[in-house]
């Protein structure tokens, strides 16, 4: 069947989309920025340009649509645009009517757990979405999933990025709120079969993980996947409220939203007289916390350039070697084998996202590796491109830098040539003072190590290192944007086709 999917560019919408594709269903994208997400998704996913809070827009969105699944919602107002009148209710209306116009036959709503009874402004505004769906004249279905975590969600992949990266990790009261969560992928596999069962129709389901866990399980539990400290520091939830706003108005990213404050302090979990429908009915086989966070401290997010802020940099280092012991095609071997060799002393590979790899194991594409550098703790890079005398990294999510690096090998006459490009922009405003404050330097003086070390093991110890520092300007920023987000695409791509086959 043909479904439009609102909200196609988050945690919920993205593995839904992908999810509905891999079941052979013909999808339809619906988001703000669905023509720029559309390389991200499989090439028969359709784009839909609209915003669920401009009835206009939706305009022509349901048609030739069997079912529309409406996941599109914001969890935090951002006045006077992004309000949850505006989204989340005025949106869910336009999405019904949209809906009826069009003759769609089912409307998939995905609410949240505790909607019925949390006192939040975020769960009142889902619950009024909800009413609004049940007016819908055909088939409705309304999901209320737990807390929904996956790469990039807003809750535990920021506790795993402050885990990494803070010498102490702020937490919201106690920390012992309960709450259930639920793999990203779960949740597509049950809304996706919501879906394709109509003999689910008119019904409320609520899904959740199997673990009930808490801020510091949750806490526990990263440290011990990372094998960092970072001890804990109790935010009373008295300041809660001012002290997440007063981080955010800095750049950093706070463990938890406002309105994931209230519903934690309501308590996110399904009771113990109602039904778990993920696997009672829908038959997913759910994800244990354990398995997902394993997954998760690995498959976070590229962080791509146009995600930073301040200027881009391109900075090269490189070392002509005459009468080195390799030609440039062996030296780019070498490289790839050696890698972890290679690194300064400063910097040492905690992990690599394949278990079965090696320090001396050559690197592949789409490996990411988890990097332990001074001061700033745990960073990770993800190869990007393996080939061709290049190997390209990109950034991943929590590193200060949102760009690349490319590492290459060419030949010259009666030499080789290895250089890397640093392509430099700092990921956050916080992390732009900290380069300028010394971070710069060590970037360098890292990079210049690496180079030498390179050329030893070529066996030309006392080889020139030469380097360059150039800023970019917007057009050439946007130039190294498009390069990174097609690596990465194509990445999401290729994976998404080894999965399928």
């Amino acid at each position: 069947m043909k479904v439009l999917v609102t909200g196609g560019t988050g945690v919920v919408g993205s593995a839904l989309v992908r999810e509905l594709h891999r079941r052979g269903h013909a999808v339809r994208v619906l988001s703000r920025s669905a023509r720029e997400a559309s390389p991200w998704w499989p090439s028969e996913v359709e784009a839909f340009e609209g915003d669920v809070s401009d009835e206009r827009s939706l305009r022509g969105a349901g048609d030739g649509c069997q079912a529309i699944v409406h996941a599109a919602g914001i969890a935090t107002e951002e006045p006077p645009e992004r309000t949850f009148q505006r989204v989340n209710i005025d949106g869910t209306r336009y999405v019904v009517l949209e809906a009826e116009r069009a003759g769609v036959e089912r409307v998939v709503f995905v609410s949240s757990l505790g909607a019925d009874r949390g006192q939040s402004a975020y769960h009142k505004s889902k619950l009024v979405a909800e009413d609004v769906v049940r007016a819908f004249t055909r088939d409705w279905v309304i999901v209320r999933p737990g807390a929904v975590y996956g790469p990039g969600d807003e809750h535990v992949s920021v506790l795993l990025r402050m885990v990494r990266s803070l010498p102490i990790v702020p937490t919201i009261g106690d920390g012992t709120q309960r709450f259930q969560p639920i793999w990203h992928e779960d949740l597509a596999r049950a809304v996706a079969t919501v879906v394709e069962q109509p003999e689910l129709r008119c019904r409320v389901l609520e899904v959740a993980g199997p673990d009930v866990t808490s801020q510091n399980d949750l806490l526990a539990r990263l440290r011990a996947l990372t094998g960092r400290v970072a001890p804990q520091a109790p935010v009373p939830e008295t300041v809660a409220s001012w002290g997440l706003r007063a981080l955010q108005a800095i750049g950093i990213d706070a463990p938890i939203g406002q309105a994931q404050l209230e519903m934690l302090r309501e308590g996110n979990v399904i009771p113990a007289d109602r039904v778990n429908a993920l696997g009672d009915v829908l038959g997913v086989a759910p994800t244990h916390l354990a398995d997902g966070l394993a997954r998760l401290v690995n498959e976070q997010l590229d962080q791509l350039p146009s995600e930073g802020t301040g200027t881009m940099r391109r900075r090269r280092y490189w070392v002509d070697l005459h009468g080195a012991r390799f030609d440039a095609d062996a030296l780019f071997d070498y490289l790839k084998e050696h890698f972890s060799e290679l690194l300064p002393p400063s910097v040492a590979v905690a992990a690599r996202s394949d278990p079965a790899s090696t320090a001396a194991s050559p690197l592949a594409v789409g490996q990411t590796l988890t990097l332990e550098i001074p001061v700033r703790g745990q960073v990770q890079v993800r190869v990007a491109e393996a080939g061709e005398r290049r190997l390209t990294m990109l950034t991943v999510a929590g590193h200060p830098i949102a760009g690349a690096v490319r590492f290459q090998t060419e030949p010259l006459a009666g030499a080789a040539r290895f250089e890397i490009q640093a392509y430099v922009r700092a990921a956050s405003a916080v992390d732009e003072v900290l380069l300028r404050a010394g971070g710069d330097w060590v970037q360098r003086a890292s990079w210049i190590s690496m180079v030498r070390n390179v050329a030893r093991a070529a066996g030309v110890p006392d080889a020139e290192v030469s380097t360059a520092d150039d800023a970019l300007d917007s057009d050439e920023l946007d130039l190294v944007d498009r390069w990174a987000s097609t690596l990465s695409a194509d990445l999401v791509v290729s994976k998404d086709d080894v999965e399928r086959a």
